[in-house]
Formats: structure tokens, sequence, C-alpha cells
């Protein structure tokens, strides 16, 4: 007979007792029900998850940190191409010697707006500023009209610097969109108030670098275009602004090292020329001017708490696009580059926590490096070379154009024999011009937006450079972004929407990124500015007149 020892230390023989702790000492434990410990697993992953963001929120988010948001207006795909083969060209580099940009790409960019596939710049940089979607032509306001707060408001209620840096007008639609609240972007006189201080929230912007003066100053005055009789150039320095409105007043900021926040600097009456006309002891360059804003604004916040936030855009590249200029866009594209560099620079060389964002609000004209040009299957071929003879932008040569031939509208010979020697030979390098091409460009020395679309068609077709539009097209753009933060770099190499910028998003998702890493509240500006007064009282009229006012301006200021 066997025994088993029992708890009660009693030995028994009661062989049924005996046969069920036998059977107990074999037998398996019952499961628990799987889903109780998914349930279990569960929560443990999502604790350890909302640890893990609450750390990130109180350890990442109050630390000094700066942004630094960068936008290649009208810059698509093959922009970096042109630019790119242009460079090595250029240069003689080899293929392997590429942009600083091409060292930075991450993703790319849907840019729909919310009343069209099409974006326009305005929609665009609202998109990137409060990170919504509206409609084309809205400036800080959401597709009901009603303003909304950006980043960069967000970030100076919190204590930030802030700054803007552009090449076109200050008021124009992405610096504006990031500092004004209007519904139609063309109310650019209400948008340098905005910029200025003069809505609910008081001065937002510490440093403005760019063109437009035209907007800060009444018809009255030499480069003026507002309605008004205001002098805000005037206004801003009585209320303590810094002015710097030359190349002068421009290298006596010494760099960024001798300047006096907030400043304004407005270069040009209205944009800052382009790249390839631009002469560099009226204007300085984009490189030129992120560096003042960079050295500016680490100076200025050296012993605080708070970083700064900085917009550059490189604005004309969009003007370029629009009007099919392949010259004039391979120059911008490059002259951005160098900003980039700039940055880059800066970055690996600053203590405190920095991330870099670029990207484009839309690309501008459709373009393709390569074009058919007959009706025989095409060579696979494109010329750089045709871009490098041309030494000024078709904008350029047509106010020259002009200017000769109400000159010299009493003697056809002299003007054709200028046409044909001073525009297409120097100034555009063509050497195959033929007799048709120089009386056609005779025949529309009166008439600006035509002669603007033959000289650089006379370009394009050589160079066998391709445009589908002159307008804005719905391809997605490219999205390049580095930090000298390691959690962050993290964060950015994430694919997941509304989570990281690798691979393809949508443009408010850039928005919403940078609010992410900030701890931006936008919810709350917005709350702060529904009084703001954004709307016109007249949009056609307000629409029509733009264009004339800028030509207004330039015109007086020369």
């Amino acid at each position: 007979m066997a025994y088993i020892r029992l708890p009660t230390d009693d030995y028994v023989d009661d062989e049924s007792l005996i046969q069920k702790e036998v059977q107990a000492v074999f037998q398996k434990p019952k499961k628990k029900p799987m889903w109780k410990a998914l349930l279990c697993l569960i929560g443990y992953l999502v604790f350890v998850s909302l640890t893990a963001t609450l750390y990130w929120f109180l350890s990442e988010k109050d630390e000094k940190q700066n942004v630094i948001f960068m936008v290649t207006d009208g810059m698509g795909p093959a922009s970096l191409s042109l630019a790119r083969s242009f460079k090595q060209y250029r240069d003689n580099l080899g293929i392997d010697d590429v942009l600083a940009l091409d060292t930075l790409l991450i993703g790319s960019s849907r840019t729909r707006s919310n009343d069209s596939l099409v974006t326009d710049s305005a929609a665009g940089a609202t998109a990137f500023s409060c990170a919504l979607k509206t409609y084309n032509g809205a400036i800080g306001v959401d597709s009901d009209k009603n303003p909304c707060g950006t980043i960069l408001e967000a970030l100076k209620l919190n204590g930030w610097l802030t700054g803007l840096v552009v090449t076109t007008r200050i008021t124009d639609a992405t610096p504006a969109a990031f500092s004004a609240h209007a519904d139609y972007r063309f109310q650019e006189d209400l948008i340098a108030q905005h910029q200025l201080g003069e809505y609910p929230l008081g001065r937002m912007v510490d440093l403005m670098i760019g063109g437009g003066r035209c907007h800060f100053l009444p018809r009255s005055e030499s480069g003026g275009c507002r309605n008004d009789n205001r002098n805000l150039i005037l206004e801003a320095q009585d209320k303590g602004w810094s002015y710097a409105g030359d190349r002068e007043a421009f290298d006596e900021l010494q760099e960024g090292k001798n300047v006096t926040l907030p400043l304004l600097s407005l270069l040009a009456p209205t944009d800052i020329p382009y790249d390839l006309d631009r002469d560099p002891k009226e204007h300085p360059s984009l490189a030129e001017q992120v560096r003042v804003a960079l050295t500016a604004l680490s100076k200025a916040t050296r012993k605080s708490k708070k970083g700064f936030f900085l917009l550059i855009e490189g604005s004309r590249i969009d003007h370029a696009g629009h009007h099919n200029d392949p010259a004039a866009q391979v120059r911008e594209v490059l002259a951005y580059d160098e900003a980039m560099k700039e940055v880059m620079k800066f970055v690996n060389n600053t203590s405190t926590k920095t991330t870099v964002i670029s990207t484009s609000d839309h690309e501008t004209g459709g373009l393709s490096t390569a074009r058919q040009i007959t009706e025989s299957y095409p060579d696979y071929l494109w010329y750089p070379e045709v871009l490098l003879n041309s030494s000024h932008s078709g904008e350029y040569l047509v106010k020259k154009v002009m200017s000769k031939s109400a000159e010299l509208s009493h003697d056809r010979t002299l003007l054709q024999s200028f046409i044909a020697k001073e525009i297409i030979e120097k100034d555009m390098g063509i050497k195959d011009y033929t007799e048709e091409e120089v009386s056609a460009v005779e025949e529309l020395s009166k008439n600006a937006n035509k002669l603007l679309g033959f000289l650089n068609n006379m370009i394009s077709v050589r160079s066998q450079t391709g445009w589908s539009t002159s307008g804005h097209s719905a391809v997605d753009v490219n999205i390049y972004a580095f930090s000298n933060s390691e959690k962050i770099t993290q964060k950015l190499l994430q694919k997941e929407p509304y989570t990281g910028l690798l691979g393809n998003h949508e443009n408010i998702e850039i928005g919403a990124f940078m609010s992410e890493i900030t701890g931006a509240d936008l919810a709350r500006v917005t709350k702060l500015i529904r009084d703001t007064k954004h709307s016109p009282k007249s949009v056609h009229e307000l629409e029509a007149s733009s264009d004339d006012l800028h030509m207004h301006a330039v015109q007086k200021a020369h």
C-alpha cells in the first residue's frame, strides 16, 4: 500500500484519496482566459506610452530649443534636378557632388488646399503656420475666415524670440501667414500693420528682413504704395524698432553682431531682385540675411531659457516659375542652397537644441528638365550651358528693352541692333538667333507680359527646359529636415501621420510637428485673436489693384 503525507502530518491508507492526490500532482493548471491577459498587456503598454509621452512633454518641450523653418516657394523636385545638374556643369563637378539640400531629404508633402487640388502660397503657408487646411488666398484664417493662431505667435507668447527672412515683400503670402491675419493675401497694408503689432496680441515679431517698403509707406513717398497717409516705418521707429533700409545700413548690422531688437530691415520697394540680377553692392544675398538673423537671435537669447523661431523663405523661386524663366530659377535655388549651408553651419556650432525643417508650399510652372521641340521623337537631352550663358532674368531684360524702345522709338534700325547685340547676344548669350526673333522682340516691346514670355521661351527652347503652366501645379514637394537633438531626430524619422515626417505627409502635418516638439498651443492663441480685424472693404478692387500698386512703387523708387 502506498502512503502520501498530508499537511496534517497524519498517515492514511485511503486508496481513493491517494488516487485523487496523485491526479492533482500531474494535472495541468487551468488556463486563465486569454482576454484578461491581453487586457493586462494593453494596459501595461498604454501606461508605458503615456509615461514616455509625459516624460517627453516635461523634459523636452521645456528645454531651450530653436526651430528654423525654411520654405522654398514654388520649388518642386524638378527644380532640384535642374539646379544640381547646372551646378555640376558650371563648376565641373562629379555626379556625386550634390546640393546641401540633397543630404537632408527625408520625405515629401501633399499640398492641396481646402478648396482646390492646386494650392496657392497663402493657403500653403497657413497650413504650416496654423496646421490646418484653408482656402486659396487665406492669410492666417481658417476656411470660415476666422483668425487661427500661428506657431510664431504661440511661441512668442511662450517667451521665444521670432524672426522672418524673405526675398520677396515681407508682407507677401508666406511671411504674412505666420505673422498676420487677413481674409485675402492682397490686404498687404493691413498685413504690415499686424506685423508691427497693430492687433490684439501686440508685437509678435522681433526681426524682419526682406523687401516690401511699399506697404509701409504712403503713395506720396518714394517707393510707397499704401492707400492711407501713414508712414509705418517712422511709426515703428517711434515705438522702438531699429531700421535698416539699404545696403549701407544692413552692413552696419555687422552680420548680426550689432543688432538691436526689434529690427525692421526693408531692402527694396517690393521684391529683392533675382539673384541673377542682384547687385551685391545694393542688395545682400539670402545667405547674408540669414547670417544676420541667426547671429542676432542667438545673441539675444544667449542668457534666456527660451530659444527662437525663424522663418526663412527663398521666395523668388516661385516668381521664376511663374515667368517660366529657367535661368533665373536655377540661380534662386542655388542661392537658397547657400542659405541652407549657413543654417547647417549654425546648427553644427550651437549648443542649443535646434531643429531645421525645409519644404515648399507648392510647385510652380510644371517644370521638366527636358523638352520636345519638334514633332519627331525627342532626343534625351537638356543643355545647362544655355542657362549659364544667360546673365540676366527675363524680368530684367523686359525693363531694359522697354526703356530703350521708348528712347529709340524714332529709329527702328537702331532699336533692332540694340535688341540683337545687347539683349540677345550679350545678355542672353544666344548666337543662333533669327531675324524673326529680333523683329518679334521689337514688336512686343510695348507689351511687358508678352515680351517676358517670348524672351524666356527663347532660353527654355534652346536649353530644352519644359514648362506646363505659368501657374502652380499639384505635384508633391520634398521635405528636408535635421536636428542636433538625437531625440528629435528619432521623432523626425518616424513615418506615422502626425508623429514624424519620414515618407509622404499632408502639409498640415509639418505645422503640427513643429507645434508638438515645441509645446506650442495654437488653440489658446486662436481664442486670443478672435477680435482681430481681418476683412477688407472691397475684395475685387483690392485684387485688381495689387500688381499696379507694386509697379507704381517700383517706378517711383527709380
